[in-house]
């Protein structure tokens, strides 16, 4: 999963724990015992991850489907 899925609005959005602007940046992600690098909108600081909506339902709703389809 490259970045092309975030989108400019992810990036307005602040870490609730550090209050720092999110960034894209890598994030290992793991389902079903696969692990895939992603690109996310990430706390710099902490490391929180923030997945947004669109995101979720589709491509790693897609990607989830592909893993439980083997």
């Amino acid at each position: 999963m490259r970045g092309e899925h975030v989108q400019p609005e992810d990036m307005e959005w602040q870490c609730a724990k550090c209050a720092c602007p999110l960034t894209v940046g890598p994030v290992a992600v793991s389902y079903m015992g696969a692990r895939f690098k992603a690109e996310l909108a990430r706390c710099p600081q902490c490391g929180r991850v923030m997945v947004s909506e669109a995101t979720a339902l589709g491509k790693m709703a897609e990607a989830e489907q592909i893993l439980e389809d083997k």
